[in-house]
């Protein structure tokens, strides 16, 4: 796997963009996003639209989504015996702590050593400091970004040259669905690109804006590109 490789080898660190329809569609708004999607180590596709795409253009590798809590979830899992120390940013006030909490229970050896939930506003540079400090002095292989598209691809991006981390890795919503603090979609809803049905319904204030807006524009921007239209880098 691409981030055991950059663990091992300790180089610059590489940050991993979980990325669905919301992502892409904000890249074409947004030409400094757009540079921060192409600045990353890795970019994967979260969401079946953008599989069925990459097909179509010939990427015949792409089988499934990746989907960032199975991806944190799968890695957790498979390495937790390889002594890889981890860190959780992101969440709601006390959820990276009960993140750690659960995780740890579940897979035994895993290295947990340090947890932190920004408020809701913009650090302070002094508060921001601080962080950086806590995170270089715990040492971790991975820091596990649990903020949103696309606050949490610009903070990866912002702190890649300031934290000796060798990985970061953005997946959203990860921390509230596995302390079970927001419900996951079933899981034939995930596996058949309806997950943002489920989660709209859940959460019409919040996403509407999301998935009904940037999915609009997304299907039109495809249906451009699919008819050779327009080409988007």
């Amino acid at each position: 796997m691409q981030m055991q490789d950059w663990i091992a080898r300790r180089g610059a660190c590489q940050y991993v963009a979980v990325t669905g329809m919301h992502g892409v569609t904000e890249a074409q708004h947004d030409p400094q996003f757009k540079e921060i999607l192409n600045s990353a180590g890795l970019v994967v596709p979260d969401g079946y639209p953008l599989v069925w795409l990459g097909r179509r253009a010939g990427l015949a590798h792409l089988h499934r989504r990746v989907y960032g809590p199975e991806l944190m979830e799968e890695f957790l899992r498979t390495t937790a015996a390889k002594g890889y120390r981890h860190f959780f940013y992101g969440g709601a006030p006390g959820i990276a702590e009960e993140l750690a909490a659960r995780m740890s229970a579940r897979f035994e050896g895993l290295a947990v050593v340090g947890t932190y939930c920004p408020p809701f506003r913009e650090l302070i540079p002094q508060e921001d400091e601080g962080v950086r400090q806590a995170i270089n002095l715990a040492k971790p292989d991975v820091v596990w970004v649990g903020l949103s598209t696309p606050k949490q691809e610009r903070w990866m991006y912002l702190h890649r040259t300031l934290l000796n981390a060798p990985v970061l890795v953005g997946v959203g919503a990860a921390f509230d669905f596995h302390t079970g603090r927001v419900p996951q979609a079933p899981g034939w809803m995930r596996e058949h690109g309806f997950e943002w049905l489920y989660r709209l319904c859940r959460e019409p204030r919040r996403l509407w804006r999301r998935y009904l807006v940037y999915g609009s524009q997304f299907v039109v921007l495809a249906l451009l590109e699919l008819l050779h239209l327009r080409k988007f880098r």
